[in-house]
């Protein structure tokens, strides 16, 4: 519990907050669908990383960094199905 006591206040905390925060609002899918595994998938990877600041907070640091990249990389470009040609 020293660990949790520790990031609290910090910028690690408040960035797994963030994190934490997108992830629940992704759109919810039925059961079995890619995009359901998809957000299945990005919780068990938010969770790890989660596990990991409790022992090592700068190493979670680095992946949460590259964890957040990867779902504006994911999320902030338009699909390409819905789009017509000169959109």
């Amino acid at each position: 519990m020293a660990a949790d006591h520790r990031l609290e206040d910090d910028e690690l905390a408040r960035r797994l907050r963030e994190a934490h925060r997108r992830v629940r609002m992704l759109p919810a899918a039925e059961p079995a669908t890619e995009s359901a595994l998809e957000k299945e998938r990005l919780a068990r990877r938010y969770l790890a990383i989660c596990d990991l600041a409790k022992r090592d907070p700068e190493r979670a640091a680095v992946r949460l960094e590259a964890f957040l990249a990867s779902l504006d990389d994911a999320f902030d470009t338009p699909r390409e199905g819905e789009n017509t040609l000169g959109d």
